[in-house]
């Protein structure tokens, strides 16, 4: 017997998601665009999720609030870092890992809008 992940099933459901916002709108607009059609997507498909969450780095038992944010939260598991540039670069998914990390979510989906097509600008990366 297969056991589902249900993080590979919520990870799907939001990759569909934003084919779907990248499908209607293409490329070219300003990351927050994305990210509120996004948001309305997800909130219309009934997930969880919470927008501009803020991340503070833990040094020497002091806690640094030093205004990063991940753009999206789904279900509490699944880091979304929206992107609209030419191409995604090392930095990019070096940002998206630390994010990852910082956030204690399981999942982190890199997603650069600023595409022909969505899946040649997307990233997963698992913690």
């Amino acid at each position: 017997m297969t056991t589902i992940n249900p993080d590979s099933v919520c990870t799907r459901q939001i990759i569909g998601l934003a084919i779907k916002v990248h499908s209607k709108l293409g490329p070219g607009l300003l990351e927050a665009v994305y990210n509120h059609c996004l948001c309305w997507e997800l909130q219309n498909a009934g997930l969880e999720f919470a927008r501009e969450v803020p991340l503070s780095v833990v040094y020497e038992n002091i806690r640094l609030n030093q205004g990063y944010f991940a753009d999206i939260i789904v279900a509490r598991t699944v880091l979304l870092e929206l992107k609209s540039i030419d191409r995604i670069l090392p930095v990019h998914e070096v940002q998206t890992r630390t994010y990852l990390r910082l956030s204690g979510c399981s999942i982190a989906l890199l997603m650069n809008f600023n595409t022909v097509m969505l899946k040649e600008g997307l990233r997963r990366f698992i913690a």
